[in-house]
């Protein structure tokens, strides 16, 4: 029985291997709560993103089968939001942390209030906000963050042709905002500039992508699933100002 208009997938199942990224953010971390820019620093959570990322984890296990691996940002915030997820898994899967998965590098206005950021470098933001894709703080072009993004992206479906199995493999990555919306719009076929296109993602909201991998770990076509979802943290969860 024909169930789905397969005219419509991107590609027929059986012309390729199949890889789901489910990404997650952290939880609230002390300088969301502080109104800071974090970028590559930053300490953990607060007590409320502590109680996010617990929900989050039972929102998993219940939503998804257990996964074929785990990644997380090498960062306090997003490791203590991975934590009470991976605690829930058999043994044989093991939390990878991956630098790839950090924030955008914001140099030197890591630390820094909002506020004060926008006052004294009005300039700058305007630029960006333009159009411009400028290092922040001295940091990252937004391309460079994109670029690290699509390479740890890139090994996941090389990976998946290494196994070359039935059925699709399942990922589970814990991130940020910031890389979260980078892969997003690779996904959907928009170059890096194409991030204000999309939503930034809310303290321990799941993103899914959706990829075709072929024999030879080559991405053939990717698609967004679903995005910034946080239905499973209740009324209120809404995005941080800064991830």
């Amino acid at each position: 029985m024909v169930t789905g208009w397969a005219i419509d997938e991107p590609l027929l199942e059986q012309e390729a291997l199949r890889l789901r990224v489910v990404l997650v953010r952290h939880g609230e971390s002390d300088w969301n709560g502080e109104g800071r820019i974090q970028g590559h620093l930053g300490g953990g959570l607060t007590g409320r993103g502590h109680d996010q990322a617990a929900t989050t984890a039972d929102f998993l296990t219940r939503a998804y089968r257990v996964p074929d691996a785990v990644l997380a940002s090498d960062l306090p915030r997003v490791l203590q939001t991975a934590a009470p997820y991976a605690d829930r898994l058999p043994g044989a899967i093991a939390l990878r942390p991956d630098p790839r998965l950090r924030e955008v590098d914001n140099g030197t206005w890591s630390g820094r209030l909002i506020a004060d950021v926008a006052g004294a470098e009005a300039d700058t933001i305007e630029r960006i906000r333009g159009g411009q894709d400028l290092p922040r703080g001295g940091g990252e072009r937004m391309a460079e963050l994109s670029a690290r993004v699509q390479s740890a992206i890139a090994d996941l479906a090389a990976e998946t042709a290494q196994e070359h199995r039935a059925g699709e493999r399942l990922v589970v990555a814990f991130s940020h905002g910031g890389p979260i919306r980078m892969a997003t719009v690779a996904a959907v076929g928009l170059p890096s500039s194409g991030y204000r296109a999309v939503r930034g993602a809310g303290n321990c909201s799941v993103t899914e992508l959706e990829y075709w991998v072929g024999t030879d770990g080559a991405v053939l076509a990717s698609r967004l699933v679903s995005a910034n979802s946080a239905h499973h943290l209740g009324a209120g969860a809404g995005a941080a100002p800064t991830d």
